[in-house]
C-alpha cells in the first residue's frame, strides 16, 4: 500500500514537472517571438535575424556575466566556511540531494531587507542571503529558503529567467528605437511622403508590455515549481 502511494506521488510530480517544462518552453518562445516581431517591424528581415541572434547569444553567455554583475551590484561577498559552517553544511546536503555537481557558494549581502536569490549556473552557482534574512529566520526556516534556491539551480531556472529578462530588455530597446525613429521621421510622415504602418507601430509600442506579461507568467511558473 505504501509503495503504491509513493508511486502515485512520483507520477504526480513527474506530470507536474513536464507540465512546467512545457509552460516554460511556451513562454520563452513567446518572448522570443515578441522580440523577433519587434525587430522585424523596426528593421525588416535584418531586424528579425538580429533579434534571434541576440537571443541565442544571450542564452550562451548570460549566466556567468549576469551572476558576477548581480553580486557586485548588491555588494555581496562570499561567506567562508569558518563564518557560516551551518549554512555550508545545509547547502552541501541540499546540493547532493538535488544532484548538483558543486555546492553553491553562499554570499552575504549587507542589507536589512529579508531576501535571498540564486545566480550562476548548475555547475557554478551562488546563493545570496541578506543580513535581514539571516537575522530573522530560524535554522529550519533558513533550510527551507536554501532548498527553494537550490531547486532553482537544479532546474536551470537561472538560465531561463536570465534569458527571459534579457529578451524583455531587448524588446524594450527595440520599442524605444522605434519611437525615436518615428519622432525623427515626423516631418516626412506629416508631408505624406511615406505611408505609415499604424498596426506595426501599435504592435511595436505594445511589445514591451507583452514581453513583461510573458516574463511575469514565466516567473510564477518557475517559482511555483521550485516551491
Amino acid at each position: 500500500m505504501a509503495l503504491t502511494g509513493l508511486a502515485a506521488r512520483h507520477d504526480v510530480r513527474s506530470r507536474h514537472r513536464w507540465l512546467n517544462r512545457f509552460q516554460t518552453a511556451l513562454l520563452v518562445l513567446t518572448l522570443v517571438g515578441i522580440a523577433a516581431a519587434a525587430g522585424s517591424l523596426l528593421f525588416g528581415e535584418i531586424g528579425l535575424w538580429l533579434a534571434l541572434a541576440t537571443c541565442a547569444l544571450t542564452l550562451l553567455i548570460e549566466p556567468a556575466a549576469a551572476s558576477a554583475m548581480t553580486l557586485r551590484l548588491y555588494g555581496a561577498r562570499p561567506l567562508h566556511y569558518q563564518e557560516a559552517p551551518a549554512i555550508w553544511s545545509l547547502l552541501r546536503e541540499l546540493a547532493v540531494r538535488a544532484g548538483l555537481p558543486n555546492t553553491p557558494v553562499p554570499h552575504y549581502v549587507p542589507s536589512g531587507i529579508v531576501n535571498a536569490f540564486a545566480t550562476g549556473s548548475r555547475r557554478h552557482a551562488s546563493i545570496a542571503l541578506t543580513d535581514g534574512l539571516l537575522r530573522s529566520l530560524s535554522i529550519r526556516e533558513l533550510q527551507a529558503v536554501l532548498a527553494h534556491e537550490v531547486a532553482h539551480i537544479a532546474q536551470d531556472d537561472l538560465r531561463v529567467m536570465g534569458l527571459a529578462d534579457s529578451i524583455s530588455r531587448l524588446t524594450s530597446l527595440l520599442a524605444l528605437l522605434g519611437q525615436i525613429t518615428l519622432l525623427i521621421s515626423m516631418p516626412v510622415l506629416l508631408a505624406g511622403a511615406v505611408e505609415i504602418n499604424w498596426l506595426g507601430l501599435l504592435l511595436l509600442a505594445a511589445s514591451p508590455q507583452l514581453a513583461l506579461l510573458a516574463q511575469l507568467g514565466l516567473s510564477r511558473v518557475r517559482e511555483f515549481d521550485a516551491d
